[in-house]
């Protein structure tokens, strides 16, 4: 039983995999988190434009 225990704590199968799935964990948390400051940009510089959009054209 501990020849079992010790080979399963020295395999490193698999290891590769988890390090991947914890970069793309936080790249995804990187990409959700600056999806709200893109919007948040984006909806000032589209309500800025056309409010001056609105005064070039008023009469």
């Amino acid at each position: 039983m501990k020849a079992v225990l010790l080979g399963f704590l020295k395999d490193e199968n698999g290891a590769t995999a988890i390090e991947y799935g914890l970069i793309i964990a936080v790249l995804s948390l990187a990409i959700v988190g600056g999806i709200g400051q893109v919007s948040n940009s984006i909806t000032w510089l589209f309500s800025d434009n056309s409010s001056r959009l609105a005064n070039a054209f008023a009469p």
